[in-house]
């Protein structure tokens, strides 16, 4: 079930919010609670909060503080690129929108504004804000002064490149359409889009695109002088009074704005009348313009008539502020009930909104990207907190991703080495880190080491090992690192960036064990690719597994990516796919996946199946059509190590691609290994892994 969906206006001034008030009132009436959020806002002028935000929570009686209800403004976002820090952007606006997922059954996701007039760039990031929170979208574009062909072409392109991202569009918008275009406009869509998508098109309606006498105040920065209780009129077209009252008269159309100078007395005593006679329409409003007021005789004949417009007073010429007026797009304010009853009306004579909210809950996102990963690997983590060694504690990397990890309050640390050579090494480097919150431990001063030594002897005296030899072993800060671990001390350890992986995982595999029933310790990358996160298995552990082996890499592998989230759909690699290719090296990756489909039948896996025929549609497709797994693989199992290592580092190094792990399966306790050339970020999320395997999973 999808949780939310993101409207997502494709070009200025499209009426996106007709769409957010209609699709408010729709969920409203069929899910419990209901939650508002919108990504970016425009910086609000001072005092004041944003429009969208204050009209959606305050006309529905949302349970939502405002700061809740958004993650940035402009400005914020144009300081975090030029800081060099566009990734936090994402990790931002995925923990915010987290927060209100918790509290609330649907959440209405309100794209940009717009207000860079088609940015491209504005374009883009409401795409891949879409992608990253993993929700579908509702396209919206404008027909003002537009053909048909125009706004279809322009829509598509927009659904294309959705599309194009894996983020799932179930409906296009076409928005203040042209009254009498709307069949041949429909006929267009149908051909354009398959059914499954909904195609809506509401006309154009002057009620909603007038903007109110309160708007035009606002942007002239204008002066009421009468009528301030009809603020909210809607000016339906606007004129210059600066011909003879006689000539003038015969200009005034419906709910028309008078503008003329302060000192037209003709042209204002005449509209007035005008406006009471019944032989001439209703005016809106009256703009006075240079600044004049009139004089006083004609104030005071102004105050005794019964007016059903407002007077304002501006300090612009009339040509200048003719061309402002004209400018002005027209907003849904709070107070103006007659256009939020509008919209929301609207709404509902052009939608099937049965339909269409029946499609909103049961949409299933198949998509998890990078960035959504990462927030959920921090999020579990943060859920039961777990205290992780780190056995390399001066180095330089350790004490950096010790540093962020203290600022996340992610993890408990204990950092084993000599206490006075890890600060002074933190401090040259300068990376702060408050050593109140960490623990450092030097495995011989450890009032514990007395203790562990006459554990480890006990635990391994039937392989010949004698006291001298357990003392020597745990001043070892690996031993030592993963006693601490046995003993309760700890609950999981990363090593790795100075020492191998024999050096890391030994003493793990001579007394931590395995668990029940696992022959195999393995392991798995998690790898961060830019629209995906795949499992690769088996990229450190075992050289050449036998058929038995591969096949437990495999299970194992996909109860991991299961336990992260990631729904497994197994490739067994091999260098041809299907039933085409012979020798030895073939015939085990076939028979491991006979194993697994007779151990597991429950999961979905092919083999032997070729890299680019399990991650690529269409190879997968043309090779195997009939596969539940070519060309979707989330879990690719290789045949024998140096396949697997050196593949992650090629998928690593020319894709940018983040490699989390490796994460070691089959232990009692979790102990993962890093490698020596590891960076920060690698570390970070590591430990951050090991910490989730210690909760249980």
């Amino acid at each position: 079930m999808s949780k939310a969906v993101y409207i997502a206006t494709i070009e200025p001034n499209s009426g996106k919010s007709i769409v957010v008030l209609g699709m408010m009132r729709m969920l409203l009436g069929k899910i419990a609670k209901v939650g508002y959020f919108r990504p970016i806002i425009d910086d609000p002028s001072e005092g004041e909060v944003d429009n969208h935000i204050n009209t959606v929570i305050s006309f529905f009686e949302l349970d939502i503080n405002f700061k809740n209800a958004y993650a940035f403004t402009r400005s914020e976002i144009l300081q975090k690129y030029n800081e060099g820090k566009s990734g936090e952007i994402i990790d931002e606006i995925i923990r915010k929108f987290k927060r209100l997922e918790e509290k609330f059954d649907f959440i209405l996701v309100e794209g940009t504004d717009f207000s860079d007039e088609g940015s491209i760039i504005e374009f883009d990031i409401n795409v891949i804000i879409a992608k990253n929170l993993g929700i579908p979208a509702i396209l919206i574009a404008s027909g003002i002064d537009k053909k048909n062909e125009d706004i279809v072409g322009n829509i598509k392109l927009a659904y294309d490149t959705f599309l194009s991202k894996d983020v799932e569009v179930l409906a296009v918008f076409a928005n203040k359409v042209i009254p009498g275009n709307e069949k041949e406009l429909a006929r267009l869509f149908q051909q354009t889009f398959e059914d499954h998508v909904d195609q809506i098109i509401i006309p154009k309606l002057d009620s909603l695109i007038n903007p109110t006498v309160k708007e035009i105040v606002k942007e002239l920065n204008g002066t009421i002088l009468f009528g301030k209780e009809y603020i909210n009129n809607q000016a339906g077209s606007f004129g210059v009074g600066a011909m003879q009252l006689r000539n003038y008269l015969t200009h005034l159309k419906e709910n028309s704005l008078v503008i003329t100078p302060g000192d037209r007395a003709d042209i204002i005593l005449g509209v007035l009348q005008a406006n009471i006679s019944d032989n001439y329409p209703k005016i809106s409003g009256m703009i006075l313009t240079g600044g004049i007021i009139p004089e006083k005789p004609i104030l005071e004949l102004i105050e005794g008539v019964s007016l059903s417009f407002p007077i304002i007073s501006v300090a612009s010429g009339t040509f200048a502020i003719t061309n402002q007026i004209g400018a002005i797009k027209s907003k849904i304010y709070l107070d103006n009930l007659p256009k939020i009853t509008t919209s929301i009306s609207t709404f509902a004579k052009y939608v099937n909104e049965d339909d269409l909210a029946n499609r909103l809950v049961t949409f299933k996102s198949d998509g998890l990207t990078p960035r959504m990963f990462q927030y959920n690997l921090l999020r579990r983590a943060l859920q039961h907190k777990k205290h992780i060694v780190l056995p390399e504690g001066s180095d330089e990397r350790i004490l950096w991703a010790t540093s962020r990890l203290l600022v996340s309050d992610v993890v408990d640390i204990t950092l084993i080495g000599d206490e006075k050579k890890i600060k002074n090494k933190a401090t040259q480097l300068d990376i702060s880190i408050d050593f109140n919150k960490v623990h450092i431990v030097s495995p011989t001063t450890s009032p514990h080491y007395e203790d562990y030594v006459e554990t480890f002897y006990e635990l391994r005296k039937h392989k010949n090992v004698n006291m001298d030899m357990a003392r020597d072993m745990m001043a070892d800060v690996s031993y030592f690192g993963t006693m601490m671990i046995y003993k309760g001390h700890a609950d999981g350890m990363v090593s790795g960036a100075v020492h191998t992986t024999q050096h890391t995982i030994r003493p793990a595999l001579q007394f931590i064990k395995t668990k029940p029933g696992v022959k195999v310790v393995s392991s798995v990358f998690f790898m961060c690719l830019e629209d995906r996160v795949s499992v690769f298995g088996d990229c450190a552990i075992n050289p050449n597994p036998n058929a038995e082996e591969l096949a437990e890499i495999a299970i194992s592998s996909s109860e991991s990516a299961i336990a992260f989230g990631i729904e497994p759909k197994v490739a067994m690699l091999s260098y041809s796919s299907g039933a085409s290719g012979k020798g030895a090296d073939v015939e085990v990756v076939r028979a491991a996946t006979a194993i697994v489909n007779r151990e597991r039948p429950d999961l979905k896996v092919e083999g032997p199946i070729q890299y680019d025929a399990a991650v690529d549609l269409r190879v997968g497709k043309s090779k195997l059509p009939d596969s539940e797994v070519a060309g979707q693989a989330s879990v690719l199992i290789f045949p024998d190590l140096n396949t697997g290592n050196n593949t992650y580092k090629a998928v690593q190094r020319e894709t940018g691609a983040l490699a989390i792990g490796p994460m070691l399966q089959g232990l009692n306790k979790p102990v993962n290994d890093l490698s020596r050339g590891c960076t920060v970020d690698d570390v970070y999320n590591t430990v951050i892994i090991t910490a989730i395997q210690a909760q249980g999973l």
